[in-house]
């Protein structure tokens, strides 16, 4: 069986939105934030803020640029973030004693006992996608595959180059 190439798309179907690889990954991510912010609801969570919640759960007290790194957020995204769950009791923040400029965060004993509570959370969402775990897991490794191609790409090719 002979694969398409790109060089065998017609002209025409290039800008076809239907035809366009990001469309379906913010459609998705849209439908995912509908469902994930009614699967969170109870826990009083965003989804940014339980993805913050799921890095320390995972490592503990990070430095706050190592949770953006994790996350691909930069601080100025972040830190809004920190400071509300903060408020909300979930996490402690701190300089770090060894560089004043560091900042670490860390859940605290409020933030660490909503971990159970939100253990639900992924099973409701597999549910809700309708795929089988084993389909879940190769779609999560080949969109892995997509961003790690994505972030070797040369400039130049982007730049049409």
């Amino acid at each position: 069986m002979e694969r398409a190439t790109l060089s065998d798309v017609p002209d025409e179907d290039f800008l076809r939105l239907d035809h366009q690889i990001c469309f379906s990954l913010h459609a998705a991510s849209r439908a995912f934030n509908a469902v994930y912010r009614a699967a969170l609801k109870d826990l009083d969570l965003t989804y940014p803020q339980y993805l913050v919640m799921l890095v320390l759960w995972e490592h503990g007290e990070l430095p706050v640029k190592r949770i953006g790194e994790h996350l691909r957020l930069d601080s100025g995204t972040l830190s809004p973030l920190l400071k509300r769950l903060e408020a909300a009791g979930h996490v402690e923040r701190r300089r770090s004693r060894e560089d004043e400029r560091s900042v670490t965060a860390r859940p605290t004993e409020q933030g660490t006992a909503l971990r159970a509570r939100a253990l639900e959370v992924p099973r409701r969402i597999a549910a809700a996608t309708g795929l089988p775990a084993g389909r879940i897991g190769a779609l999560r490794r080949e969109l892995a595959e997509l961003t790690e191609a994505l972030d070797s790409a040369d400039e130049g090719i982007l730049r049409g180059g």
